[in-house]
């Protein structure tokens, strides 16, 4: 379970260790498919991507954080859906946990956590973004109460 794992937002500190997480989740995703490969500049479109996400009041970025080590990352945006009711939807776009700590009840804290922050910011739903093919987190979302509501086609022209 984890008793010694704290989760709580990121600061600036904890910037380098986020990027590192979310560089991971990409390379990861790139895995999935093709179309999800990454970009030499990876780690400096990150960190610019994780600052200004620091400085945005629509943003949550959390971080799970063992002593001193930095084990996992969630980073969500509240948005407007102006066509939709309910409005406002908190989307839950990187989530990663390094394997050694999975399967033991840590990320469903961090998502928790991760949609009660957005809910504090206005989020009436939330939903998550992350490859069709990755069948973990497909079983993930289910087990927390989500369930497929779109679904993005993409074509390269």
């Amino acid at each position: 379970m984890y008793p010694t794992v704290v989760i709580r937002t990121a600061t600036k500190e904890d910037l380098d260790s986020a990027v590192s997480l979310v560089v991971r989740l990409k390379r990861l995703n790139a895995e999935f498919d093709p179309m999800l490969q990454v970009t030499p500049e990876i780690e400096q479109v990150t960190k610019q991507y994780l600052e200004e996400t620091l400085n945005n009041p629509s943003s949550v970025l959390l971080v799970a954080v063992e002593g001193n080590k930095v084990i996992g990352v969630l980073k969500g945006d509240v948005e407007d859906r102006k066509f939709y009711k309910p409005r406002y939807v908190g989307v839950i776009r990187e989530f990663y946990i390094l394997p050694e700590y999975r399967r033991k009840g840590l990320g469903k804290r961090l998502m928790a956590e991760g949609i009660d922050q957005l809910r504090k910011k206005g989020a009436e739903v939330i939903m998550a973004s992350f490859p069709a093919l990755n069948d973990i987190a497909i079983n993930f979302y289910k087990k927390m109460g989500f369930r497929p509501v779109e679904y993005i086609f993409a074509k390269e022209v």
